[in-house]
């Protein structure tokens, strides 16, 4: 399935992209298999988004699935029907910190 992952500018710049981008994933849409499929694309964006040994989402980056944060939800969930048919994108947001 192509699925439609929205990424923060930083991560857009660093991958040479403008815009959301589409990636093939097979078998069940998760953030797991969604991100698999992005950094299989994108090799430079690799550790970007996930932790290199870990594989848990870095600090500072949400994600949202039809309009709901997914971000401390399991990475291996399935995603919603409307992102696993490319109505919808994957979000992936960078937060703010500071004060």
């Amino acid at each position: 399935m192509m699925v439609r992952v929205e990424l923060p500018a930083h991560l857009r710049a660093l991958a040479h992209v403008k815009g959301e981008v589409s990636v093939e994933v097979t078998g069940t849409v998760s953030i797991l298999s969604v991100l698999d499929a992005v950094e299989k694309k994108y090799p430079m964006l690799e550790g970007t988004i996930r932790d290199h040994g870990t594989r848990a989402r870095r600090p500072f980056l949400r994600f949202f699935a039809c309009s709901e944060d997914w971000s401390h939800d399991p990475l291996d969930k399935p995603l919603p029907e409307e992102i696993a048919s490319g109505k919808e994108p994957l979000l992936v947001v960078g937060a703010i910190a500071g004060g």
